[in-house]
């Protein structure tokens, strides 16, 4: 059957999305949606005039909700960019303005008749992923954050850049919140299937060194270019592509967690059902305090936005 994907929200996050879609081809049709007509139009049709050069053929649909009826997932970059840069680095500054834009967007999915799968990228994600969640009335593994997927990314580039090695070899997460109360469980990372916390030892390098200089990399992209794209495009495809292929892959993601009630980031296998199944981490005691912490952080955040 054909491949049906829409994205809502064609700034610098979503129209990096639909090319790496449209250049793969890991789409047969997409549908674009923004407030902003002549942006998703322009886009569009640059879009169709790469066509030609392209081994493969992708539909394009441009500002319909009633098309998101029959379409396997739908991916949510809504936001605006611009309120993140702030002094204090604080993804909640977002937070007004999207809620708002989510609760509009999320009502107008549900009235298409959508029953697909929905990916949220938009931020602050954990929060806006349980907003879209909660208008939408999909069931909670169908609507999924990108969470600390990328976060987890530039840990492991972090990591291989002090140990000089392809960021591949590296496995391991950032766990809870796609913010500020995030961090690297160390006791899940390995390096080349070996505990990092022992290689970091051997070579007496600083853990904590590491971990902030995955944290202030992304916000040295960010101060640079007043947006990232990149990295967070290629994650919620990556997310996507599991949920069209039914891949089971592990992936780190912000998903709802009964024993926390709330969404946050921790790894779940992902299938063509969405969360196909829990994974149940073995963290330490002072790992656990910290998921906690996050828990009640975006607990908190998504009670007040639910209620505002």
């Amino acid at each position: 059957m054909p491949r049906k994907v829409a994205i809502i929200g064609i700034g610098h996050v979503g129209a990096t999305v639909a090319h790496y879609i449209i250049a793969d081809h890991f789409a047969d049709e997409l549908v674009l949606i923004d407030t902003n007509e002549a942006k998703v139009i322009a886009e569009a049709t640059d879009f169709q005039d790469a066509m030609a050069n392209l081994p493969h053929y992708t539909k394009i649909k441009v500002n319909d909700y009633a098309a998101l009826a029959d379409a396997d997932i739908v991916i949510s970059a809504v936001g605006n960019i611009q309120l993140q840069d702030n002094t204090d680095d604080d993804r909640f500054a977002e937070l007004p303005f999207t809620r708002q834009a989510a609760r509009s967007v999320a009502e107008k999915i549900k009235a298409s008749g959508f029953h697909g799968k929905m990916i949220v990228i938009s931020n602050p994600v954990d929060v806006i992923t349980s907003i879209f969640q909660e208008v939408t009335g999909l069931p909670q593994k169908h609507v999924i954050g990108t969470g600390t997927l990328l976060d987890s990314a530039r840990m492991k580039r972090a990591v291989s850049t002090a140990l000089g090695l392809d960021p591949r070899s590296i496995t391991g997460y950032n766990l809870g919140e796609h913010g500020n109360s995030q961090f690297t469980a160390w006791s899940t990372v390995r390096v080349l299937g070996r505990p990092m916390t022992q290689v970091a030892q051997m070579r007496g390098l600083d853990l904590e060194s590491i971990k902030q200089e995955s944290i202030l990399g992304g916000d040295r992209v960010f101060h640079a270019k007043k947006y990232t794209n990149y990295g967070i495009a290629t994650a919620a495809v990556r997310l996507m592509n599991a949920i069209l292929t039914d891949a089971h892959s592990q992936l780190v993601v912000s998903n709802f967690r009964p024993e926390y009630a709330t969404y946050l980031s921790y790894p779940a296998i992902i299938g063509a059902d969405g969360i196909v199944a829990p994974v149940q981490l073995d963290l330490t005691k002072d790992e656990l305090a910290k998921l906690q912490v996050s828990a009640d952080f975006i607990q908190m955040k998504v009670t007040e936005s639910l209620n505002a």
